[in-house]
């Protein structure tokens, strides 16, 4: 769904020539490298639709409309609008689509119902990390069985190779293996389009797919096939979704750019060329991609394919780190270690629990399902759900952010709900046969995102109502002042109106106050980022203390020191770093103090406090500058 999230405000700069190569190797790596296998699973026997040229006509043309109306006009022309101060992305548009609910004045229903669809989308992008790494890389290494049928029992363990090193290097940054990514991705486009026009032009009769009645017919005359059918030619336009995901990266023209002049031309002539392969000989059925090409280039063409499956690896992979540290801060993940691999780049970050629990999951998947063909099976319904979310979000911006004319509206959202739901129906065919797993992975992030936001509501009101208010210790100050210490003290809290625990517990054990005290609050905003003149809000409330709202965007990873550095240059105070300190309190609530919350939901959320990261990497506070103070609620 979404890939490196690099900072707009720095990459926009570049040239239009330069974003587009960039575009090709991060937006395009998913959609890119499914020719490896979509034309291969739509006409798999297994289907009963027989083969002829007929047949051959119809499926190619529902690949090349499905890339014309899902990709082209659903994405690249109307959803690429949908930017979010630069930004896309299923969080983004439904942060879009909160806005509208409010110049529309709907009620909770509709609030509750955006609030699930865009968690919707954002879990099942987690099935589509772990399956897509597995079918891609499996898919390029399958190559080698062209090449050498006896090399067929190296192609586990070269898979299993190659997805060790791609997890490995996540920890060095997305840059590291980025600067291939673009001319890599140009090269493969330019093969594809070759090998495409190479057999094209052997049976040139395939260019009849581009008649959209070629694929009506096709549904008409295979009614009770129609539907596993669909399933297979959605793996056609798997990846499509990264096109709006990464507009914050490159920016809208660059994207449609890059797709209409290069990546949609070269996957049409390939998936042509396949068409003319099979209808010349029927035993390429059996991997039409790569015996589109003489035998002595499927070597280079497995290397070259391996490096694709890569980037478009990478890309989910990225993404899911993005995913991530966006729903830790609008509350629905606890908090993670999160490493910046990019000085320049904001959005190239590194979570490391999250890398290597998609490692395992993408190995045993590997392992369990032990060919692309089996794969495909489970590859699909975490995107086409994705899809059907994104079109619902986009139809509420368009009626009440854009004020588009509305019979239009409802008609282009029904449009595109009825294709995006026939592939939601299609690929629920697959469940049994492997859609299970994207639905189950799913469904555990859906969990834990619910509890954990569930659980942090419940316990934040159980701590208020713990909490003494500010104003009245600073009064009680006034009547017994403690012993002041030089230096500032960083205290941060979820309320600036109350008295942090950490404040309280250190007068009362160290007896002292230091001369300067300030109370913060950091908050999570519903914009990507938050502009400069908004970032700080301070107030000082006398003897010394001072309150502080700090806000950052959640594509934006909160910076504690930084906030400070800003408050005391707004405020004319000469802050040394070597003498503030920060006091954090460190809470967690024990198993049965959670009221209205199921047992088993409330022991998943204890579990999840108790693995939680630390504050202090969270907010980015140097470690020889924190005391941390536990608090327990039960």
């Amino acid at each position: 769904m979404t890939a490196l999230a690099n900072s707009g405000t720095d990459t926009h700069k570049a040239s239009l020539g330069t974003l587009m190569l960039s575009a090709l190797g991060v937006v395009f790596g998913d959609i890119g490298t499914s020719p490896l296998y979509a034309f291969k699973e739509t006409i798999n026997p297994e289907h009963g639709i027989g083969f002829s040229p007929g047949v051959v006509i119809g499926l190619l043309s529902l690949i090349v409309w499905g890339l014309i109306v899902v990709v082209t006009i659903k994405y690249v022309v109307f959803v690429l609008r949908a930017d979010y101060d630069g930004e896309g992305g299923i969080l983004s548009l439904q942060a879009l689509a909160r806005r509208a609910l409010e110049k529309m004045r709907a009620g909770r229903a509709w609030w509750a119902a955006v609030g699930m669809l865009g968690l919707v989308g954002g879990a099942m992008f987690y099935g589509d990390s772990l399956i897509t790494p597995a079918i891609s890389v499996l898919s390029a290494v399958e190559g080698l069985e062209v090449q050498a049928p006896a090399l067929q029992p190296a192609v586990l363990p070269v898979t299993i190779a190659i997805l060790v090193v791609l997890f490995w290097i996540q920890r060095r940054g997305t840059h590291v293996v980025g600067r291939i990514f673009g001319p890599v991705m140009l090269l493969w486009f330019a093969l594809l389009a070759l090998g495409g026009v190479m057999q094209i032009l052997r049976e040139p009769q395939v260019v009849q797919a581009l008649d959209p009645r070629h694929a009506l017919r096709f549904l008409f005359e295979h009614k009770a096939q129609a539907l596993p059918v669909l399933g297979a030619v959605f793996l056609a336009f798997t990846g499509g979704e990264a096109l709006y995901a990464d507009m914050g990266h490159f920016g809208a023209k660059p994207i449609r750019l890059a797709w209409l002049v290069i990546a949609l031309p070269a996957l049409v002539l390939n998936y042509f060329g396949q068409g003319a392969l099979v209808l010349a000989d029927s035993a390429a059925t059996d991997n039409p991609f790569f015996r589109l090409y003489p035998s002595w280039s499927v070597l280079p063409m497995v290397v070259l394919a391996s490096l694709a499956t890569v980037i478009a690896s990478q890309a989910v992979i990225s993404g899911a780190f993005s995913i991530t540290a966006q729903a830790m801060r609008l509350g629905y993940l606890p908090r993670m270690r999160v490493v910046q691999t990019s000085g320049e780049a904001i959005g190239q970050i590194y979570v490391p629990a999250v890398n290597w629990l998609l490692m395992v999951g993408v190995i045993l998947i590997v392992l369990g399902f032990r060919s692309s063909s089996a794969l495909s099976a489970a590859y699909g319904i975490a995107v086409s759900v994705t899809m059907v979310t994104t079109t619902l979000l986009a139809g509420i911006v368009a009626f009440g952010l854009w004020k588009w004319n509305r019979p239009a509206i409802v008609v282009a959202v029904l449009a595109f709900a009825a294709v995006d739901f026939a592939f939601v129906a299609a690929n629920t065919l697959k469940v049994a046969e492997g859609g299970w797993l994207s639905l189950c992975v799913a469904l555990v992030v859906m969990v834990i995102f619910t509890t954990w936001a569930k659980g942090r509501t419940i316990g934040l009101s159980l701590a208020a109502a713990e909490r003494l208010p500010l104003p009245g210790f600073i009064e009680s100050l006034a009547l017994n002042m403690p012993h002041r210490v030089h230096g500032t003290a960083v205290f941060p809290n979820s309320d600036v109106d109350s008295t942090p625990f950490a404040l309280l517990h250190n007068l009362k054990h160290n007896q002292v106050l230091h001369d300067r005290v300030v109370v913060v609050k950091v908050e999570s905003c519903d914009t990507p980022r938050v502009d400069a003149r908004r970032r700080i809000e301070a107030h000082e409330c006398g003897h010394g203390i001072w309150t502080l709202v700090a806000r950052h965007g959640f594509m934006e990873r909160p910076d504690l020191p930084e906030y400070i550095r800003i408050f005391a240059y707004q405020n004319g105070l000469a802050l040394e770093s070597m003498t503030t300190s920060y006091f954090v309190t460190r809470a967690s609530i024990g198993a049965g103090h959670l009221p209205h919350m199921n047992p088993l939901r409330e022991a998943l959320f204890v579990w999840l406090q108790r693995n939680a990261g630390r504050a202090s990497d969270y907010f980015q506070l140097p470690d020889n500058r924190v005391v941390e103070l536990g608090q327990r609620t039960g």
